[in-house]
């Protein structure tokens, strides 16, 4: 077993314009990097896209089906200032939750150890009717609710360490006992939530950073808070919010972490599934708007899951 690699050439064709931070180049970057010959092991396939029931466990169906009417046969149509559709959004989107929807297979039926989805846009930010903050569907809901419907498990956790809060991840489960959500991230910054004191049923766990905190006071917020509460939950599968708009040279924010510090962060999670899920992971791209410090950190995240034993 070793680690899958999920991506499509669907994602390229979501395009809201080259002066928009979300454009396809990030993940023409990110394949760059791992195309180097350090990933030549690596398990490539192709992101099939998710059915409708598939995204409906996490939205409601008839936000899904608006969605998917909404797309432009052609030129944009923006859903708010910073959320824009094309015509290829839709099937980029699809493919996203089609990613995660068969990393999850894949790694719970014991073809991988770990699974990393490189798609775009990203979603954490997609509540469970409100398209938001460039997303449309939040895929990593989608898997969590694909592992519970499909595999029948009744604990997953998902870490989120984008310097953006999920606002739509915890909104779609902070009532839902049955998925742990944990974030670090910027405040104050956009969306505005994500306080410490944002504890859903008691499976809501927020640690705010302030501007320019860096290396130290992430891992302390990892390793001291979110990893023994995660230990606690004691998850059956872990998935990871892999933004990467946290590292120094991000334009959108200002935190200071570097690509060692995700190497670390993806080492800690790793350690954790070990103790609690057979090592069972499944990671999925979020944010990172600098080419090459989203293309390098990417590549020490994915460098560091493929060292699973």
């Amino acid at each position: 077993m070793g680690t899958i690699l999920y991506t499509h050439s669907d994602c390229f064709g979501h395009d809201p314009g080259r002066m928009h931070p979300e454009h396809p180049a990030r993940l023409k970057s990110i394949l760059n990097a791992l195309s180097a010959d350090e990933f030549s092991s690596l398990d490539r396939r192709e992101a099939p896209k998710a059915t409708v029931e598939q995204i409906a466990r996490a939205h409601p169906q008839d936000y899904v089906e608006s969605i998917l009417a909404a797309v432009p046969e052609s030129g944009e149509r923006h859903l708010d200032g910073d959320t824009v559709m094309t015509p290829g959004t839709g099937d980029a989107i699809l493919r996203g939750s089609g990613a995660v929807c068969a990393a999850v297979d894949a790694v719970l039926g014991g073809a991988a150890k770990n699974a990393f989805c490189a798609m775009r846009p990203p979603g954490h930010h997609a509540e469970p009717r409100t398209p938001m903050g460039f997303c449309f569907f939040n895929q990593i809901a989608v898997g969590a609710d694909h592992a519970r419907a499909a595999h029948g498990l009744r604990r997953v956790a998902i870490v989120d360490f984008d310097v953006h809060h999920g606002n739509g991840t915890q909104a779609i489960f902070e009532a839902d006992g049955g998925v742990f959500y944990a974030s670090t991230h910027q405040t104050p910054l956009f969306p505005g939530t994500g306080k410490a004191n944002e504890r859903g049923v008691g499976n809501i766990v927020n640690v705010p950073l302030p501007p320019m905190a860096g290396s130290e006071e992430f891992r302390a917020a990892i390793s001291e808070i979110i990893s023994p509460k995660l230990i606690e939950f004691h998850p059956e599968l872990l998935m990871i919010s892999a933004g990467f708009d946290a590292h120094i040279d991000d334009p959108l924010a200002s935190l200071c972490l570097t690509e060692e510090d995700f190497a670390w962060v993806t080492e800690e999670l790793m350690r954790v599934a070990d103790l609690v899920c057979d090592g069972k992971i499944v990671s999925v791209l979020e944010g990172g708007y600098d080419l090459e410090a989203l293309a390098q950190s990417t590549a020490a995240h994915v460098r560091t899951l493929m060292k699973a034993s």
